[in-house]
């Protein structure tokens, strides 16, 4: 077996596996945050390693004083949707296990509410979504 000739290069390998694994399993558990403000203002945070993490980084990269958190996700993704000809006007988000059917669900919420020409502005997703 070659390990048995090469020891050091066997323990190295195995070393770097389990760093590899290690990290793989810290981001299966990441958080991720998305804070919205008025005229399409918005901040998000995503692989924060708590939930509290990425909601305060969130609100922290949100540019307007009045921004809220309106989702955690964890294992998902979060979408952010604006109407483009108002960005002050209706919008819509939405988390969903996919990015794709996140932002779906996103326009969808921002024509309901009267959007004319919605378009996605922002997304995030953890380390899973």
């Amino acid at each position: 077996m070659a390990c048995v000739i090469w020891r050091t290069a066997c323990f190295g390998a195995l070393v770097a596996m389990m760093a590899a694994f290690a990290a793989a399993s810290e981001k299966a558990h990441a958080a991720g945050a998305m804070a919205i403000g008025r005229c399409a203002a918005y901040g998000f945070a995503y692989d924060y390693d708590h939930a509290d993490d990425a909601r305060s980084a969130a609100l922290a990269k949100c540019t307007d004083s009045g921004c809220a958190v309106v989702a955690t996700v964890q294992r998902s993704c979060v979408a952010f949707a604006i109407d483009g000809r108002n960005a002050c006007g209706p919008h819509g988000y939405a988390v969903a296990p996919r990015l794709g059917r996140a932002e779906n669900t996103a326009l969808q919420y921002c024509y309901r509410y009267g959007g004319k020409d919605c378009v996605i502005r922002a997304w995030a997703c953890d380390g899973r979504g």
